[in-house]
């Protein structure tokens, strides 16, 4: 076996059949592609290698093995549980180059594309074709779809389009062996024994790297109308969701407290109507020449009676609902500045009430410091929450009194039976907590399916759990 701990030699190993202009050791590169959007981790990459091809691709895995190179995939770095990031002297691997779309069948309503491509592209080409890719998020012009698929990517359109892992109908992956799979080939229906392509959905790097996917496509939304609703409490916001889901096809149901409201309206944007709420609730659903505005009306009046929201607002044009969508999607970039403690939760639709309220009053009781941000996919479960670092608070201890605060808000969440992550993943942020979710015995098959795919331990290794290979 091959061996050298002389990082010069290493890299020009790789440089024989990657051009070394895709061999970057700058402190820029290095900074830049060495973490993601969490800013928790100071990034620390050995270098940062930008294969061309998959050929190439594959000679960098098993040089790897060859070698005993840790390799962090890297895609657009939108994420927020750091399984992006690189820190102990990892080699991350950049598909940015593998940006072409390779096939599109009219057919089948598919398109098959590189890792590389940037999810905003997929859904431009998509509308050309007077299609749709419905996997949407507010990151969608920088995030690439290997990354999507790696995090099983959620975001605003669940409700109705589910996961990404609903989209992908067929994977090309490279092992942590080295070996090229081509998984389910764009299949609809295929029921010859385990589906390999569903462990790569999600697996955040840890099995291998995704080159290529073949995505389903579906046709566009027709003439999405969006309301915003202020809400009252907790409780009125399921009924809502019950009233409208009964008689409506809804594509979103989102919320976001006044509090998060607040961090945008600052950034210009202005309130959806002068009544201020404790909560909002962001609706949207096809409306096809008006069909369906006389039956939200009614519901937004039945609503109203039941004392279940004060006031509303309906988009009478495009581009009224897209600044109405902007209430919602711009909270993130609108806190930024704050350094952001950021949990990911999911719990059963149906008991989202309870477990906010319990949650929101620990927070308030044991942390009255600090200001905290509710708002998320309440339609299908998925709670996002921003703790945001007081003025006076050193960050390393910002960052450590969150820890604890995460431990008692993953007791409160494993007695409503959820998941610490519910599209952020699990990265190194969450894994410390990963038993509140999977018990040891689940935990086991974990790292028994790493060890059949990446048997050296070298993809994106400490990432969900450390695995036995990991030091």
């Amino acid at each position: 076996m091959p061996y050298s701990n002389d990082p010069t030699m290493l890299l020009d190993g790789i440089r024989a059949f990657i051009d070394p202009v895709h061999v970057r050791t700058d402190p820029d590169s290095r900074l830049n592609y060495g973490r993601d959007w969490t800013r928790l981790y100071a990034p620390n990459p050995l270098a940062v290698v930008l294969p061309g091809s998959v050929d190439q691709a594959q000679q960098l895995v098993r040089y790897a093995n060859d070698y005993r190179l840790a390799l962090v995939p890297s895609g657009g770095r939108t994420g927020l549980s750091g399984a992006a990031v690189a820190c102990q002297s990892e080699i991350v691997v950049s598909l940015e180059r593998m940006n072409q779309i390779i096939e599109f069948d009219p057919v089948d309503r598919s398109v098959t594309c590189q890792a590389g491509v940037v999810t905003e592209a997929v859904q431009n080409f998509a509308r050309e074709h007077d299609l749709y890719y419905p996997v949407d998020f507010a990151s969608r012009g920088s995030s690439q779809i290997g990354g999507n698929i790696a995090t099983n990517a959620g975001g605003i359109k669940v409700i109705r389009y589910g996961l990404t892992r609903n989209w992908v109908t067929g994977l090309k992956v490279i092992t942590g062996r080295g070996d090229l799979l081509e998984l389910n080939r764009g299949l609809i229906k295929n029921a010859s024994g385990y589906d390999l392509r569903h462990l790569f959905i999600g697996s955040e790097g840890t099995l291998g790297l995704i080159v290529e996917a073949t995505l389903q496509l579906t046709r566009p939304l027709r003439e999405p109308v969006v309301m915003v609703l202020g809400v009252p409490n907790l409780d009125s916001m399921m009924s809502l969701y019950h009233v409208f889901r009964n008689k409506l096809e809804l594509s979103a149901f989102e919320f976001f407290s006044e509090l998060a409201l607040r961090h945008v309206l600052n950034k210009g944007l202005h309130r959806p109507f002068d009544v201020a709420t404790p909560y909002y609730v962001l609706i949207e659903f096809d409306n096809p020449e008006q069909w369906h505005t006389d039956t939200a009306l009614a519901l937004f009046e039945q609503c109203a009676e039941q004392g279940w929201l004060a006031d509303g607002v309906i988009s009478q044009s495009e581009s009224q609902a897209k600044e109405l969508w902007r209430l919602r999607e711009d909270i993130s970039e609108s806190i930024s500045e704050y350094l952001p403690y950021k949990n990911d939760l999911a719990v059963r639709i149906s008991r989202a009430p309870a477990f906010l309220a319990e949650a929101d009053a620990l927070l308030t009781r044991e942390y009255p410091d600090f200001e905290v941000l509710w708002y998320g996919h309440i339609g299908d479960g998925n709670l996002h929450i921003n703790i945001l670092k007081p003025d006076k608070l050193d960050p390393a201890a910002f960052i450590a009194k969150c820890g604890t605060v995460s431990e008692h808000l993953f007791s409160i969440l494993q007695q409503y039976g959820g998941s610490i992550s519910a599209e952020h993943g699990v990265g190194l942020t969450k894994k410390p907590y990963l038993q509140y979710t999977r018990d040891e015995t689940e935990i086991s098959y974990l790292r028994a399916i790493k060890q059949a795919f990446d048997p050296n331990g070298i993809m994106n290794p400490g990432k969900i759990f450390d695995s036995h290979n990991d030091a």
